[in-house]
C-alpha cells in the first residue's frame, strides 16, 4: 500500500511512571512509551524537581498509537485498569501531587471519549468511593531521563517492589473480573 500510517497520541498520569509503561506496551498498534513529566510549570524538570513538589508536574505516560489498530476508548479503559480513580492525593504507595491520576486529553474528541469513559466507569459503581481522575486539555510533556525509560525492563527488582506497594493487590482486586468483558 506505501500508505505512511498515521500516529495519535495519548497521554496519561497514573501515578508512578514506571508501572505505567508496560500494560501499554504489550497493546498491538502502539509504537511508542515516554515516560515523562506534564501539568507544571517549570520547563525541562529533572526527576529530583518533580519529586520534590517544586514544579507542578505528575509522572506520565506519553502513548504513539495506530488509531486503526487500536482507539483512543480502548487505551482509556486500559488506563483506568491501571489505576486508583479514586484517589486524587497519588497513587497506591506512591503520593503527592506529582503522582495524581489525569488524562491529559489532545482535543475535543479525546475529551469527549474520556469524560463518557469516566461517567461510565462511575456508573458502575465499582468502587465505594466517587472517580476523581481530572480531565485536562495536554500541557508540554518533558521527557523522562533515560534511566526512567523502558524502567520495567531494566530494573525487574525495583518494579517488582514498586508493584508489591499496593497496585498489583488494587488491580487484582477491582480490574480483572472487569477487564475480560470487552476485547
Amino acid at each position: 500500500m506505501g500508505m505512511l500510517m498515521t500516529l495519535e497520541t495519548a497521554t496519561f498520569a497514573g501515578g508512578c511512571f514506571w508501572c505505567m509503561v508496560q500494560p501499554f506496551e504489550e497493546q498491538p498498534g502502539i509504537q511508542r512509551v515516554l515516560s515523562g513529566y506534564t501539568g507544571g510549570t517549570v520547563p525541562n524538570p529533572t526527576y529530583e524537581q518533580v519529586k520534590a513538589h517544586t514544579t507542578g508536574h505528575t509522572e506520565a505516560v506519553k502513548i504513539w498509537f495506530d488509531p486503526t489498530v487500536v482507539t483512543y476508548a480502548q487505551l482509556v479503559e486500559l488506563y483506568w485498569q491501571q489505576t486508583d480513580p479514586t484517589d486524587a492525593g497519588g497513587q497506591f504507595q506512591d503520593r503527592g501531587d506529582n503522582y495524581r491520576p489525569v488524562i491529559f486529553v489532545a482535543d475535543e474528541t479525546q475529551r469527549r471519549i474520556a469524560e463518557a469513559s469516566k461517567q461510565a466507569l462511575q456508573a458502575r459503581e465499582q468502587f465505594d468511593r466517587p472517580i476523581v481522575t481530572q480531565i485536562q486539555p495536554v500541557q508540554p510533556f518533558y521527557p523522562a531521563e533515560e534511566r526512567h525509560q523502558q524502567f520495567y525492563k531494566k530494573n525487574p527488582r525495583r518494579m517488582a517492589e514498586q508493584e508489591a506497594g499496593g497496585r498489583a493487590a488494587f488491580v487484582a482486586q477491582h480490574w480483572t473480573k472487569e477487564t475480560n468483558h470487552e476485547n
